[in-house]
C-alpha cells in the first residue's frame, strides 16, 4: 500500500496516472499529520499557481489591447482566462492574481511599476513560504487595506507579523474575525462607516416561483442579525447540537423538537412565519407588543464613557460604533454588558447549583461563545469548572464557563478540566504520551479582548 508520503511525492509526476490512496488503516495520529501535509502541499502550489497567475496577469494588461494574452485567447482578462484554463471559478482566479501582486517578482520590463509596501511584502513573503494560503493572504490584505490610511507603516507591518503568527492556528472564518479585529483598532475612527457601509447592503427579495412556492433571499447587517438570529437559533439549536443541559422546565420542549418530523431549515422558516403572524395581530402602534427583542450589546465603561471607540452585538463578529450603542440602550431595550478596569462583568455568590440568568448574561459577555469552539453564547451551557464539593455550594462567575452542548460533552466524558489562573482560563488534558498539558482558552468577546489590549 502506497503511503501519504510516496502519494505526495508523486503528485507532481503526470506521467503517472493519478490514483487515491487508501487510509482506511492508517492510526489517529498517523491521519491527522496526513491532513498537515496535504494542507502544506495545497499551500505550496498555490504559490507556485499564484506566481503563475500573476506572469499572465502581467501579459493581459490592459494596455497591450489585442495583443494581450488574454485577449488574444478570446477572453477579456487574466481572470476569465485563468478560471478557463484551469477550471475554477472567476473568485479563485482573482485570488491568486491578488496574491500574486504581493509577490516579489522583479519585471526589468516594467521599471515605473510602483513598489509594493512593505507589510504587504510580508503577506507575500507569507505565501511564497507557504505558511498561509491565497485565500488567508488575500482576506489579511483587505482587512488591514481598509485601515492602512492614516496608519503607520510600523503599525502595520505589527499588526501583519501578529496576524501571520496566528493564522497557522485558525481556519480561515476565526482568521476573518482576527483580522477584522485588528483592523477596528487600528482604524477606530472607520467602524461607523464600516458599519454604514454593511447596513447598506441589507437587503430581502421576495419572488414568486412558477412552481407556486416563493423564494426569499436576503442580506441581514450585524444590528439586524443580532435580533433575528438569536431568536431562530433558540428554536432550532437544540436539533443542531445546541443546549441540552437546560432548565428542567426546558428539557421537554428540547426533546420534542429533537423529535419534530420538520427539518431544521422548516423549523427556522416556520418561526420567522409565526413572529411575523403575531406582530400582525397586535396593536399597530406596536411590534410584537411591549416586549422588545433581548439584544445585548457588549461595550466597555470607558468607551461608552468617552464616546470613543467599539460595541458589538452579542453573537455578532463586526464592530458597530458607540453611536449605536447608546442608541440600542436608550431605545430598543437593548442590555448593556460594561466591563471594569479588571475585566469583569458580574461576580454573584449564591447556594444553589444553577446559574442565573445575570450570571449567564455576564458569562455571554466575558467570554463571548464557546471558549473551546466559538459557538455563539446562544448555543451555550454554563459549565461549572470546580465540581460541586470542591466549592462549598458556590456559583460564581468566575467558577463558571460557556460551552456549547458538544464541548460540555467532550469535556465531561473525557474527564477534562478546565481550570482559572486569575482571570485566565486553561484546558486541562493529558496528550497521547500521558503528559498532563494546559492550553489556553482565550475569550470570544471582542468587547473585552478590547478592554484588554488598552
Amino acid at each position: 500500500m502506497a503511503s501519504i508520503t510516496d502519494s505526495l511525492t508523486r503528485l507532481g509526476d503526470l506521467s503517472v496516472p493519478f490514483a487515491p490512496v487508501s487510509v482506511g488503516g492508517l492510526a489517529d495520529a498517523e491521519l491527522l499529520v496526513s491532513q498537515r501535509w496535504i494542507a502544506e502541499v495545497r499551500r505550496r502550489l498555490d504559490a507556485v499557481a499564484a506566481t503563475v497567475a500573476g506572469e499572465i496577469a502581467h501579459r493581459s494588461r490592459r494596455e497591450l489591447g489585442h495583443a494581450g494574452l488574454a485577449q488574444s485567447e478570446g477572453v477579456r482578462t487574466a481572470e476569465e482566462l485563468i478560471a478557463k484554463v484551469s477550471g475554477t471559478s472567476a473568485r479563485d482566479a482573482r485570488t491568486l492574481v491578488k496574491a500574486a501582486e504581493l509577490l516579489s517578482v522583479e519585471r526589468p520590463t516594467m521599471p515605473e511599476a510602483p513598489p509594493v509596501p512593505r507589510w504587504q511584502s510580508l503577506i507575500g513573503d507569507a505565501v511564497a513560504a507557504a505558511s498561509i494560503s491565497v485565500e488567508a493572504a488575500e482576506l489579511i490584505r483587505a482587512r488591514l487595506t481598509a485601515a492602512a490610511e492614516g496608519t503607520t507603516d510600523d503599525v502595520l507591518e505589527e499588526a501583519v507579523g501578529q496576524l501571520l503568527r496566528e493564522a497557522p492556528g485558525l481556519t480561515i472564518e476565526q482568521l476573518a474575525i482576527r483580522a477584522g479585529r485588528v483592523r477596528d483598532e487600528l482604524d477606530l475612527a472607520g467602524v461607523a462607516a464600516r458599519e454604514h457601509e454593511l447596513r447598506a447592503k441589507r437587503f430581502l427579495r421576495v419572488t414568486p416561483q412558477l412552481d407556486g412556492m416563493t423564494r426569499v433571499t436576503g442580506l441581514l447587517d450585524p444590528e439586524s442579525a443580532a435580533i433575528v438570529v438569536p431568536i431562530l437559533d433558540a428554536a432550532t439549536s437544540p436539533r443542531r447540537g445546541g443546549p441540552r443541559f437546560v432548565d428542567p422546565h426546558a428539557i421537554e420542549r428540547a426533546e420534542d423538537i429533537v423529535r419534530d418530523e420538520r427539518t431544521t431549515e422548516q423549523l427556522a422558516l416556520d418561526t420567522l412565519v409565526d413572529l411575523v403572524r403575531a406582530g400582525a395581530q397586535v396593536d399597530p402602534s406596536k411590534l410584537l407588543g411591549d416586549r422588545k427583542p433581548a439584544v445585548r450589546i457588549l461595550v466597555t465603561k470607558t468607551d461608552l464613557d468617552t464616546r470613543v471607540g467599539a460595541a458589538f452585538f452579542e453573537g455578532q463578529t463586526e464592530a458597530v460604533s458607540i453611536d449605536t450603542a447608546e442608541r440600542f440602550i436608550c431605545a430598543s431595550g437593548a442590555v448593556p454588558i460594561l466591563f471594569d478596569g479588571d475585566g469583569k462583568a458580574l461576580n454573584l455568590g449564591r447556594e444553589l447549583r444553577l446559574f442565573t440568568e445575570k450570571q449567564r448574561i455576564a458569562m455571554a459577555a466575558r467570554d463571548g461563545g464557546c471558549l473551546m469552539c466559538g459557538r455563539p453564547p446562544s448555543w451555550c451551557e454554563a459549565h461549572h469548572i470546580d465540581h460541586w464539593d470542591e466549592h462549598g455550594g458556590r456559583t460564581d462567575v468566575d467558577d463558571g464557563v460557556l460551552l456549547c452542548r458538544f464541548c460540555h460533552l467532550t469535556v465531561h466524558n473525557n474527564r477534562w478540566r478546565i481550570r482559572r489562573d486569575g482571570g485566565d482560563y486553561l484546558l486541562e488534558k493529558p496528550d497521547r504520551d500521558g503528559t498532563l498539558r494546559h492550553t489556553p482558552l482565550p475569550s470570544r468577546s471582542p468587547a473585552l479582548e478590547r478592554l484588554l489590549a488598552g
